[in-house]
């Protein structure tokens, strides 16, 4: 049987594609454009589920609606949607280091369910994950059932994240506009800490930079640097421009020379269409891009990261807001401890000084009880805020507690040196 007659062999509706998911076992998503949320909503009225779980990672759509005894939902890392549900008691989460999620699901001992959304088979039978590679390829060969969503809009990307169809379950077709990324508007804050980090960033320096307004600042301040590299966990929409202009030329890539590496994108349809077919552009899983162990011999690695908090000792907190759990750890640690063991490596985390009108800092004598600690005080290099830049890496308590209420805004320094002084750091 030829490739083109196994595919209309596997085609199925919903309804009858998510009926090759047995009780107990785990179903498993990518992240964002990749998500099936065509399947997955097909989830809410199939009555095969029994002791399920569903692992989810920074959805783009509503939670589904599904009794928990049925299917229990658990976030990996938490969008606007999940969030809400967290809080409502509605789904889990479970912490982790992102390069480490593909051992964890490896490791359940339940049977796999692969779910995800791919770009149309090419001519030798091959299905892209197209935005993503991600944790899911790194458990396809685990899988039990692979259920794919092919999407026509799905730009087709090359890396280790191609699915032959005979490997393929079940899939069904889709039109559903991939999720875009929603414009990033630059503070004046945000332009003055891009200017500030992008001091750090040297020609030849091999980069992993985020999504969010800090990173397009930064990226804004470097069309003047020369042979830069991009290894990075997310490829974000304004590197097409430092491609464009020649800055980005990925010599020093060390995984694939020549070529920008990552482990998936978000943007808009600008990012979708210089990645189709893009061979500039190899997809990694994330057990490799975001692997300490693998980036340790990088040379010249900057990190940049953001947090919401930063307290005397240098700990770091980018997960919790208000009290309320936001998100999760992410890539963060792993390339924080990355950028450590790189020779020449520079981690770097960006915030405000303040928050809610300046009325609250953000530079703080210590964390709250509960609030996670997304770096450690020993992985902490870098902190810029738009009052500066301060070097921790190496710094004493009381040396840290001065530089960053050097950073700190003005007009919290005078408690802050008070607090500093009440705990004996100053």
């Amino acid at each position: 049987m030829n490739n083109i007659q196994l595919y209309q062999q596997k085609r199925t509706t919903p309804e009858e594609a998510v009926t090759h998911i047995k009780p107990g076992e785990d179903i498993i998503t990518p992240l964002i454009a990749g998500e099936p949320y065509t399947l997955m909503k097909q989830l809410e009225t199939y009555d095969g589920l029994n002791g399920n779980r569903l692992f989810q990672m920074l959805s783009a759509n509503e939670v589904i609606n599904v009794a928990p005894d049925k299917l229990k939902i658990i976030s990996m890392f938490m969008g606007t949607t999940e969030r809400k549900a967290f809080k409502e008691r509605k789904i889990d989460l479970l912490p982790n280091h992102f390069s480490d999620i593909p051992r964890l699901m490896i490791q359940q001992p339940t049977d796999k369910v692969i779910m995800a959304v791919v770009s149309p088979m090419d001519e030798n039978g091959y299905f892209s994950l197209g935005t993503n590679c991600d944790h899911t390829s790194g458990i396809l060969p685990f899988a039990k059932t692979v259920l794919l969503e092919v999407n026509e809009n799905m730009p087709r990307t090359f890396g280790e994240n191609q699915i032959h169809i005979s490997d393929v379950t079940a899939l069904i077709g889709s039109d559903a506009p991939i999720p875009q990324a929603p414009p990033a508007r630059l503070s004046d804050k945000d332009k003055v800490i891009g200017e500030y980090v992008a001091e750090l960033i040297k020609d030849d320096d091999v980069l992993q930079i985020g999504f969010g307004s800090i990173p397009n600042a930064i990226i804004d301040n470097l069309k003047n640097h020369q042979n830069l590299s991009i290894h990075t966990e997310m490829i974000p929409e304004k590197i097409i421009e430092l491609f464009r202009n020649g800055s980005v030329t990925n010599a020093n890539n060390p995984f694939h020379k020549g070529k920008m590496t990552a482990t998936f994108a978000y943007g808009t349809q600008k990012l979708y269409d210089f990645l189709h077919e893009n061979e500039d552009v190899y997809m990694l899983p994330v057990n490799k891009t975001n692997n300490a162990a693998n980036l340790a011999g990088l040379k010249n690695l900057v990190t940049i990261n953001a947090a919401v908090e930063v307290d005397f000792l240098g700990q770091a907190n980018s997960e919790k807001v208000g009290g309320t759990y936001w998100s999760s750890t992410g890539g963060q640690s792993d390339f924080q401890l990355a950028s450590h063991l790189s020779e020449g490596g520079r981690g770097v985390l960006c915030l405000h000084s303040t928050a809610k009108g300046d009325s609250i800092s953000k530079i703080r004598p210590t964390l709250d009880p509960g609030t996670p600690i997304s770096t450690s005080k020993n992985d902490i290099d870098y902190v810029v805020t738009e009052h500066g830049i301060a070097r921790l890496r190496g710094q004493t308590i009381r040396e840290r507690t001065s530089e960053l209420i050097r950073i700190a805004h003005p007009n919290f320094r005078d408690e802050l040196k008070y607090e500093a002084k009440q705990m004996g750091y100053l």
